[in-house]
């Protein structure tokens, strides 16, 4: 089998599942992944046949992938802010809605303190994605990250080594009050926590609800907003004056998660909304 008629056949394969464009993109992916040629490249030997091993792992691929396996747990790598990252199912797979928010934090330092030195904490890392980036970006500063899950941290730590990004990295249960003492103060707290209601399950497509981790992704319905509470509590005592407290957020809880930062002695709180349009993020700062 060519080059070509193996990528055509997957994206047809693929259209059973997914529409025509996802098709092609998944599809376009996972033959570079196989044969480590860009498009340029695989359109100059399209015609070329591809050895015994690369179907066979064509194969395994395509298998995968039409249980709804999302295609980067099959091919073990996102992309975050231009850097490829390892993920597997113990870690959310991450979205340019976060790339969004890291977007912000840097462009407020760089507009208001260029020559920012200080410390800036993740809650809830999952895959190294948001403090990774925020090193990457803002070399000089100090970058500490926490998840509960010790398979995430291992996953994390693995693309902070990849990156060459020093970040500690610390297990904690943020929800328990006791153990998120043990987290250090910081100028800048960071978080993309669980925030989707238990029963958005019924409606959410099956690559997600059948193979991202749970427990980064829902909340019971009676309380949506615990993560935020347990956030803005820690930010009284754990962010330093004029500190900033930057999360993101499910389009509907938009005003109930300012409520909650207000109520919690957080101020100039200001909701920001994504490419697509949607309330997405969240900003507040720590006055004293």
């Amino acid at each position: 089998m060519t080059m070509q008629e193996a990528q055509r056949q997957l994206a047809d394969q693929l259209k059973t599942i997914y529409d025509a464009r996802e098709a092609a993109t998944i599809a376009d992916w996972v033959i570079e992944h196989v044969t480590g040629l860009k498009k340029i490249d695989r359109l100059v030997h399209k015609t070329a046949e591809l050895p015994g091993e690369q179907l066979q792992q064509l194969h395994e691929y395509t298998s995968a992938l039409l249980t709804h396996k999302p295609v980067q747990y099959v091919l073990h790598e996102a992309w975050f802010d231009g850097m490829k990252l390892f993920v597997n199912e113990h870690v959310l797979i991450p979205r340019p809605e976060t790339e969004e928010l890291v977007n912000w934090i840097v462009k407020d330092l760089q507009a208001t303190t260029p020559d920012f030195t200080g410390t800036i904490l993740d809650i809830g890392t999952g895959s190294g994605c948001i403090p990774i980036a925020l090193k990457k970006r803002l070399p000089s500063v100090k970058v500490i990250a926490c998840d509960v899950s010790e398979d995430a941290l291992a996953v994390a730590k693995q693309n902070a080594t990849a990156q060459y990004t020093p970040i500690e990295f610390i297990a904690v249960d943020f929800l328990n009050e006791l153990s998120r003492r043990q987290l250090p103060s910081c100028h800048i707290l960071v978080s993309n926590p669980p925030y989707i209601p238990a029963k958005d399950i019924a409606t959410m497509h099956q690559n997600v609800v059948a193979y991202e981790p749970h427990l980064a992704l829902f909340v019971e319905d009676e309380n949506p907003f615990l993560f935020y509470e347990a956030i803005a509590t820690f930010a009284q005592t754990h962010v330093l004056p004029g500190g900033m407290v930057y999360v993101e957020i499910h389009e509907e809880l938009a005003n109930g998660v300012m409520e909650v930062f207000s109520a919690n002695g957080l101020a100039e709180v200001e909701i920001r909304k994504d490419l697509s349009g949607k309330d997405r993020m969240v900003r507040a700062r720590k006055i004293i």
